[in-house]
């Protein structure tokens, strides 16, 4: 293809080739996770698929049981996927709308890289993005990144295409607004990066149209008040079902609380805490390490921030000699694009002052926490990526052509060599989701066989258990969440607190739980079935107990232990 940008963007002909190129490389990872049991390496899967599970598979289900902490989107649309019986036990749900939102995301940049860039440019750029091996993992799972990637490139494309018709076709300009605003609102329904995205981009606009006169046309303050519903209903419904309308901040399983819980120490709770340049350095080397091979992303980094320059300096020059340009109109709109760069300061205060430590390999605590969070740089490296080639190709064009096929084999073989090392060091986030596993994969294991063979005893039988810490017991075992009793079913949860044996057959308690003091305050007919041992030493690594009741149809070969429960 011609080097030569063009005003059009990219034709029909490309985004049919970037979507069945980018269905290759995810169908070819969601083969690979599933031949390797890979879809619920992190804990934060299993308890996203437990949350949109219990929305229909409860003692009470409907809407409060999407909890006070994640944000609702992501499980919301889980739930059509974990509903098929298989689809959930195996983990595989979740991949279907993860895969769906790599393919947009892919899309999106590969078009708003193509409003500026050449075809090869932005082809170079897409690889970077589209064959990074933490994104390609992450795509077959139900972690939150994949949507929220999507939601961020989609966000600055339709804010770019919305500038660009600001002052050309009003009704254009209408509808490009409604589906930027559907776009934010989906953001801030995701994570809370999106809150600070939407209010972000809010502010861009409405300083555009305050220059323009238009600030206070009926349009935009419509989808403004749209726009704001969306964390003040979050708010509201946190207020209605928990009683405190900020619980997603200062409640029991609020960032807040996990950042006590997993202190490295007393004094500094994690490197970064109340110190930003710590915290920008913690996150930005988490982003290098999830872009590029060890030591390599250093170099992406400084070629993303030099494409960056090089971008602003043409849009600067294409404002002041429009005549010298082939498209001033997508150029200056470049600065949009400045949005991609919004996860690093973002990150760098939540850091800080946010409870989100971000633990790395290779610097105190030499461990593995959060470092998918590097993850939301990804696009802005990769368009800026391309912005610095095409700085370079341009150039190569102008002064020595004939080196110019070299040069595309030599950033092929690179993007290459840069994969394959990746893979051989093991991909940060998905090393991380392994690390993870190892926590929780004994119980998981364990728990889940004893729990089925009394399941298989009594099919009707009722569990009275913890569903958040291990939630994956249940549909491994063979159960749904309707054969429990827990901590999300509310009444009937304190009830069967109150007097265990007179509400379930069996009970599983972790030592220190709720569960495990109320057996103690209320041992009558149960007897203790088995006791298990953690293999870890973390907050969520505790003992447990398996009682059932004295009229439990244990077979006489089962072995029933003789200490007396709550011992």
């Amino acid at each position: 293809m011609a080097n030569t940008p063009t005003s059009n963007g990219a034709s029909g002909r490309e985004v049919l080739i970037v979507f069945f190129t980018t269905l290759i490389a995810s169908l070819t990872a969601l083969w690979w996770s599933w031949t390797n049991h890979a879809f619920l390496l992190y804990g934060d899967a299993e308890a996203h698929m437990h949350i949109a599970r219990r929305l229909f598979d409860s003692h009470r289900p409907g809407i409060t049981q999407l909890g006070s902490v994640w944000l609702p989107l992501p499980h919301l649309l889980l739930v059509p996927f974990i509903a098929v019986d298989p689809w959930w036990r195996s983990g595989f749900g979740p991949a279907i709308p993860s895969a769906a939102c790599y393919l947009l995301a892919c899309l999106g940049l590969y078009k708003l890289a193509r409003r500026w860039l050449a075809p090869l440019s932005s082809s170079l750029a897409l690889i970077l993005f589209a064959c990074n091996p933490n994104l390609l993992y992450l795509q077959t799972t139900a972690m939150t990144e994949p949507l929220f990637l999507c939601e961020l490139i989609w966000a600055v494309l339709l804010m770019v295409q919305w500038y660009e018709a600001l002052d050309a076709d009003e009704k254009r300009t209408s509808r490009i607004m409604w589906s930027l605003i559907a776009v934010l609102v989906a953001a801030v329904y995701t994570r809370y990066d999106g809150w600070i995205l939407g209010f972000g981009a809010w502010l861009a606009m409405a300083i555009c149209l305050f220059r323009r006169g238009k600030l206070f046309r009926p349009s935009f303050i419509t989808v403004s008040v749209v726009l704001l519903l969306a964390p003040v209903s979050w708010m509201i419904y946190n207020a209605a079902v928990f009683g405190d309308w900020l619980d997603f901040m200062r409640g029991p399983y609020s960032a807040y609380a996990i950042e006590q819980r997993t202190a490295s120490s007393s004094v500094d709770p994690h490197p970064g805490w109340h110190n930003l340049w710590i915290s920008l350095v913690y996150y930005a080397k988490a982003s290098e390490m999830d872009v590029a091979a060890l030591g390599w992303g250093e170099s992406i980094f400084t070629l993303a921030a030099l494409g960056t320059v090089w971008g602003w300096l043409q849009a600067r020059k294409a404002k002041r000699h429009s005549g010298a340009i082939q498209h001033p109109a997508a150029l200056a709109s470049w600065s949009w694009t400045l949005f991609l760069w919004l996860p690093l300061s973002f990150y760098d205060y939540s850091v800080s002052y946010g409870s989100v430590p971000i633990f790395l390999p290779v610097w105190k605590p030499f461990s593995w926490y959060n470092t998918r969070y590097g993850m939301e740089m990804l696009p802005g490296f990769a368009l800026f990526f391309g912005f610095a080639l095409e700085a370079g190709f341009r150039w190569l064009a102008a002064n020595r052509p004939r080196y110019r096929i070299p040069a595309v084999a030599v950033l092929l073989a690179l993007l290459t060599v840069n994969f394959a090392l990746m893979l051989r060091e093991k991909p940060l986030v998905y090393e991380e989701g392994k690390k993870n596993y190892e926590a929780r994969g004994y119980y998981n294991a364990i728990l889940s066989e004893a729990m089925g063979h009394l399941h298989q005893l009594d099919p009707k039988g009722l569990v009275l258990m913890d569903t958040s810490t291990y939630s994956m017991i249940v549909p491994l075992a063979g159960m749904t969440y309707h054969d429990t009793i827990n901590e999300s079913d509310k009444q009937y949860y304190k009830a069967a607190l109150a007097a265990p044996a007179e509400h379930v057959d069996i009970v599983l308690a972790y030592a220190g739980s709720e569960i495990a003091a109320a057996v103690k305050a209320h041992p009558e007919h149960l007897r203790v079935y088995r006791h298990f041992h953690s293999r870890g030493h973390g907050w969520d690594q505790l003992d447990a107990t398996l009682y059932v009741t004295d009229t439990f149809p244990l077979p006489p070969g089962d072995p029933v232990e003789s200490a007396q429960p709550g011992q």
